[in-house]
C-alpha cells in the first residue's frame, strides 16, 4: 500500500474522472432506453435484460471489490475494482443504443 499523499490523491481523482464519465454515458443511455420505452419499441425480453443485466453487474462489481481487499488493496483499488464492472457495461450499452 502506497502511503503518498500525492499518490492516493492521484488515484482518487481517477476514480471520481472515471466515475463522472460513467455518469454522463448512464444519462445518456437511460435517455434513449426511456424513448425506445415511450415509443413500444422495447420487447418484454429486452426489459428483463435490462432488470437481469443490474443484478449481474451489481454481483461482479461486489466480487471484484472483494476480491481486492482480500488481496490487500487500498481503498482506492478496492473502490476502483468496484467501479470497473459499471463503467464497462454503461460504455457498452452506450455504444449499442449509439447503433
Amino acid at each position: 500500500m502506497n502511503n503518498n499523499p500525492m499518490d492516493m490523491m492521484a488515484a482518487w481523482m481517477k476514480i471520481a474522472a472515471s466515475y463522472n464519465e460513467m455518469t454522463l454515458s448512464a444519462g445518456e443511455v437511460i435517455a434513449r432506453r426511456t424513448m425506445i420505452m415511450a415509443s413500444g419499441a422495447m420487447s418484454a425480453p429486452d426489459a428483463m435484460g435490462i432488470l437481469m443485466e443490474k443484478v449481474t453487474i451489481f454481483a461482479t462489481a461486489t466480487e471484484q471489490a472483494s476480491v481486492a481487499a482480500a488481496s490487500g488493496a487500498d481503498p482506492a483499488r478496492i473502490t476502483a475494482a468496484a467501479l470497473k464492472p459499471y463503467s464497462t457495461q454503461t460504455e457498452s450499452n452506450l455504444r449499442q443504443l449509439r447503433r
